[in-house]
């Protein structure tokens, strides 16, 4: 099986723009989170997803949420939320959409609590600070159990590192948000984009 790509923190209709042309299999989605560069509102990313073709699965981005914003984003067509920071057993069986579990390199201890749950799709291991741009140890992640959810590798991946990242760790997924971003404004940048898949393309899993 091919890897696949998503690509995160989409901020724009340019953004989609770039993403038609390329062809991800995921976009992202930052909500409900302020401290990040890359928040949208439910209204900018109403108007994101209406861009977006709809082959390309979006993904709503989001940390700790409570459970009428998981409400909110499920009356715009996500594919599936991805939640970092807490998440209670109550707010995950009351969750309407998929879930990709994230977790940080020192969150990885609560990864079996997840492994049986259906509403967990697949699950995101992220760096520590996530869309910080980097890495952590992928060696933590050899240990772990693989089963028939999705497993997606983010944190400091860019079109230079991503291959090794992907004959590595065997992930299903790779995630990439700064390591495609523009140097000079906003938004994702096309050129690095289209190298990060090619790079993905041309790997060993």
């Amino acid at each position: 099986m091919k890897t696949q790509v998503k690509i995160c923190g989409l901020t724009s209709a340019a953004d989609a723009e770039i993403m038609n042309e390329l062809r991800p299999d995921y976009a992202g989605i930052v909500l409900f989170y302020p401290k990040s560069k890359r928040n949208q509102t439910l209204l900018q990313a109403e108007e994101i997803l209406k861009a977006l073709r709809p082959e390309i699965r979006p993904i709503a981005v989001v940390v700790s949420p409570t459970g009428e914003q998981l409400r909110q984003i499920a009356a715009l067509p996500f594919f599936a939320i991805q939640i970092h920071g807490a998440l209670s057993d109550a707010l995950l069986k009351d969750c309407p959409l998929p879930v990709f579990r994230a977790f940080q390199a020192s969150e990885l201890p609560l990864f079996p609590a997840y492994r049986k749950n259906p509403k967990i799709i697949g699950y995101v291991f992220d760096a520590a600070e996530p869309g910080s741009g980097k890495s952590f140890d992928w060696n933590k992640l050899l240990k772990l159990p693989r089963d028939e959810k999705l497993w997606m590798l983010a944190g400091g991946l860019t079109p230079e590192n991503v291959a090794e990242a992907i004959s590595f760790v065997h992930p299903d997924v790779v995630d990439v948000s700064s390591g495609v971003e523009r140097d000079d404004a906003p938004g994702k940048d096309r050129k690095k984009a289209s190298a990060f898949l090619k790079a993905v393309k041309n790997a060993t899993p």
